[in-house]
């Protein structure tokens, strides 16, 4: 019963939706950790039932209350209309869990993401027809748009494409050389950052430090050590001393 219990927990916090982007194999909102369910997204077997049953009923009680349920949609709607979305969705689940409690809180993120035919198995649960009846609207209104952000949060897929190049800003009678960097989000809508060249210097040392512990022997193309190789020596090159 604990086992099921932690994947059922898995799958509501971090529910597996489906093929990513270009078939890459299954994505999972919230980049939670942990082991995949056990069972198929789109079948529960008897066990399973019964956790996930468990699971509604409690998200059910901790929303039983008409001004639990308006705070919540106000939630939802104020993340949904944000200018800043897609920071305001990666904190969205903290933010229900305040609200409703840790376990409540991703039960709640996963049914609004989850697959249909796991959705649909909360008819079977006794709720409140208001808690059922808002799960759905929820469902429609704000699922979608959730997970896919949550998507392309987790996903290298979320940046498509992006662009450095240099300049020069000249800033109480100094030049400074700084560096723009341009994002192109999934949605097609480019981002700018525009920094001193130490801040980008320092960001590609972070970048490589904490990656380089988890890299697998073919997870870097040779012409790709080859450009940094020629990076770090450039580098060198350029801020030894002179004379």
């Amino acid at each position: 019963m604990g086992s099921g219990r932690a994947d059922l927990t898995t799958h509501l916090a971090a529910p597996l939706v489906g093929p990513g982007r270009n078939g890459r194999g299954p994505r999972r909102s919230m980049g939670s950790p942990g082991p995949p369910p056990v069972y198929h997204p789109g079948m529960l077997d008897h066990e399973e039932k019964f956790l996930f049953k468990e699971e509604i009923g409690q998200l059910g009680t901790a929303m039983a209350d008409t001004a639990v349920l308006d705070n919540v949609e106000d939630l939802l709607t104020d993340v949904i209309t944000s200018p800043r979305f897609d920071s305001e969705v990666f904190t969205l689940e903290r933010s229900l869990q305040v609200m409703l409690g840790a376990r409540a809180g991703s039960t709640l993120v996963g049914l609004l993401t989850v697959t249909p035919e796991v959705f649909d198995e909360v008819a079977e649960v006794r709720i409140s027809p208001e808690v059922h009846e808002r799960l759905v609207a929820w469902r429609a209104r704000f699922g979608l748009a959730i997970d896919n952000a949550l998507n392309f949060l987790n996903n290298p897929d979320g940046i498509q494409g992006h662009s450095f190049a240099t300049q020069i800003a000249h800033i109480e009678d100094r030049r400074v050389l700084q560096g723009r960097l341009t994002l192109v989000r999934y949605n097609n809508e480019p981002q700018f950052f525009v920094a001193d060249a130490s801040v980008f210097l320092g960001l590609v040392s972070d970048v490589l430090e904490r990656l380089g512990p988890y890299l697998e022997p073919d997870a870097v193309d040779p012409e790709t050590i080859a450009r940094l190789k020629e990076a770090i020596a450039l580098v060198e090159r350029k801020t030894a001393p002179r004379g």
